[in-house]
């Protein structure tokens, strides 16, 4: 009977393991649970993602194993050395342990140079843009909205660029927020360069299936490259708290095929959405009581 008994309880911790290393074969568990990964079939919504997603994980699964070591000898300590049955006072210090001191001292530095260097690595793979990019677009974060212009494939000649225009967030007649989401679409399998201003105060630029993120700073331009690698619709925000109605700094990301991203300009082009969107933007154009246009309801032409 006992050595049935330690068969169930040996049993027990070696099924728990069996499940979480099951459970880990899924594109979701050994993405870490990040967004992007939800499809099933493993793929990466961008040409980066499943980096982003390999140094996060691996990170995880370093700084838990420290933490099982740190416990299981934070446990050992508290057991080998508790006071037993009939000793009084304290139990006998030990000190200058050399060997244990150096350890704590050199394995949190090894730790510290590893994460550093890949994280360096990643990020320099993450920050290099393309010096000739297939598609390259200028977003425009603004409260509470967001801007986008599609200039071919140079983000400094916008002679030949499309546009729409986001609406901030506003009241409508009975005080309730609304807000019109703008959409920005990107061609997939292509080169994309996003060139990222702000309007007015900082924004931060946030497609949270992409796994990355960048700050927007008025006056100064960021960049963001990537390839879009799967089609789909994603969603973006602002990640950047910019004001009373930051929460509502919401657009939508659409991937698409090429011939349907250059059929989407051809109805930005054929709408009259055509040139610089400096040249049209009005900062007091969508406060309530416009049009959207930055004439006032009802104003004659």
């Amino acid at each position: 009977m006992r050595v049935k008994r330690r068969l169930r309880l040996a049993a027990l911790p070696l099924g728990i393991a069996v499940a979480i290393t099951l459970a880990a074969c899924s594109p979701t568990t050994a993405n870490g649970f990040l967004p992007g990964f939800e499809d099933g079939d493993g793929s990466q919504a961008t040409n980066h993602t499943s980096m982003i997603a390999g140094l996060w994980t691996t990170s995880w699964i370093v700084v838990l194993a420290v933490g099982v070591i740190t416990w299981a000898l934070m446990g050992f300590a508290a057991v080998a050395y508790r006071r037993r049955k009939g000793q009084s006072g304290l139990p006998v210090q030990l000190r200058y342990n050399m060997p244990i001191e150096m350890f704590f001292t050199i394995a949190p530095v090894i730790l510290v140079l590893g994460f550093f260097a890949f994280t360096a690595r990643d990020q320099a793979i993450l920050e290099t843009q393309y010096e000739d990019p297939d598609v390259c677009i200028t977003a425009i974060g603004k409260q509470w909205a967001w801007d986008f212009q599609y200039n071919g494939n140079d983000c400094e000649d916008p002679s030949d660029a499309v546009w729409t225009m986001g609406v901030q967030a506003q009241t409508d007649a009975e005080g309730n927020v609304i807000n019109e989401v703008p959409e920005l679409v990107l061609p997939v399998n292509q080169k994309v360069t996003l060139k990222l201003e702000s309007r007015d105060v900082i924004h931060s630029f946030w497609i949270i299936d992409f796994l990355y993120k960048k700050d927007m700073y008025p006056g100064r331009d960021n960049y963001w490259s990537f390839e879009p690698t799967k089609e789909g619709e994603f969603v973006g925000k602002c990640a950047e708290l910019c004001g009373q109605y930051h929460s509502m700094m919401l657009f939508n990301v659409k991937v698409v095929s090429q011939d349907e991203y250059q059929d989407y300009l051809a109805e930005l082009e054929a709408a009259g959405q055509t040139g610089d969107i400096d040249d049209v933007y009005d900062r007091q154009q969508n406060l309530p009581g416009t049009d959207g246009s930055g004439e006032a309801e009802g104003a004659e032409h």
